[in-house]
């Protein structure tokens, strides 16, 4: 979306730091929660300060008890033969797969994970996991346990940030983003046991000792196709949804452990 669609749909007053913290709070945010974000800026509206600002909020909502935790995945380091996004010629793949930097929490980017949660990533004492595909960051009393060592093959599942987040009784917001973006289901998808289930060669760099490495494993096959029905349910059959406006985005506060039961239970009984 441009900035100028993003202004022209900013009817009122465009929100601010101060604001979208109000709305968070109205909405069922309280300090003390983890809380796992997955945000739209553009669906927000033209804020005052932009991402810079939406933590802000998020933070002040939460206050110095709360941990703020948001993704921050870069799928550069999967190899290039599997490249969706940026398809490069089959002759480059060897090179880039011999000259790839290592994965470095401080310095490699996030992708396609959205402004904010590159700025969350930046910002001075934010905890970053070593997760070189699916890293998450994290702020606040629980950012080390949340961030610490973990499974490089078991990905989303329980020896993950997901699972780590599912025993603190996290919460997750979505602010402008459906439940296909809802990570935590797929800690659901790796609990439930259903026929058939998809799985897919995954190879990636790793940096272990010093070497590159390029590590190949056999993966769950996630697939978020389902997703938004899934969520639409646990809401109506269990009232555990907050939903509300959070500057100009629709947004939905709920709790991740239920959701995760409820996904495992839903898939089991959906996904034949």
């Amino acid at each position: 979306m441009s900035v100028e669609d993003v202004i022209a749909r900013t009817m009122g007053l465009p929100p601010t730091a101060r604001s979208l913290c109000s709305d968070l709070r109205r909405l069922g945010v309280e300090p003390c929660m983890t809380l796992l974000v997955h945000c739209s800026l553009s669906a927000l509206g033209w804020v005052v300060g932009g991402a810079h600002a939406v933590v802000l909020a998020l933070e002040d909502a939460l206050g110095p008890d709360g941990t703020l935790v948001m993704p921050a995945h870069n799928y550069g380091f999967y190899s290039p033969r599997v490249w969706k996004n940026q398809p490069v010629p089959k002759e480059w793949f060897q090179v880039i797969e011999d000259e790839l930097p290592p994965f470095d929490p401080d310095l490699t980017p996030t992708t396609q994970m959205g402004a904010v949660a590159e700025c969350f990533r930046r910002q001075k004492g934010t905890l970053r996991s070593a997760h070189p595909i699916l890293s998450v960051a994290a702020r606040g009393p629980n950012a080390e346990a949340i961030t610490a060592p973990e499974s490089l093959t078991d990905t989303h599942g329980e020896g993950s940030p997901m699972a780590r987040l599912y025993e603190l009784g996290a919460w997750v917001l979505l602010l402008g983003v459906r439940h296909d973006r809802n990570t935590s289901l797929h800690l659901a998808e790796r609990r439930a046991k259903y026929r058939p289930k998809q799985y897919v060669k995954r190879r990636f760099l790793v940096e272990q000792d010093g070497e590159r490495e390029w590590l190949e494993y056999v993966d769950v096959h996630g697939d978020s196709s389902d997703f938004e029905k899934l969520g639409g349910e646990f809401a109506a059959e269990t009232g555990l949804v907050k939903t509300g406006k959070v500057g100009y985005a629709d947004a939905m506060l709920f709790p991740q452990r239920e959701i995760v039961d409820f996904g495992v239970f839903w898939m089991e009984r959906h996904r034949r």
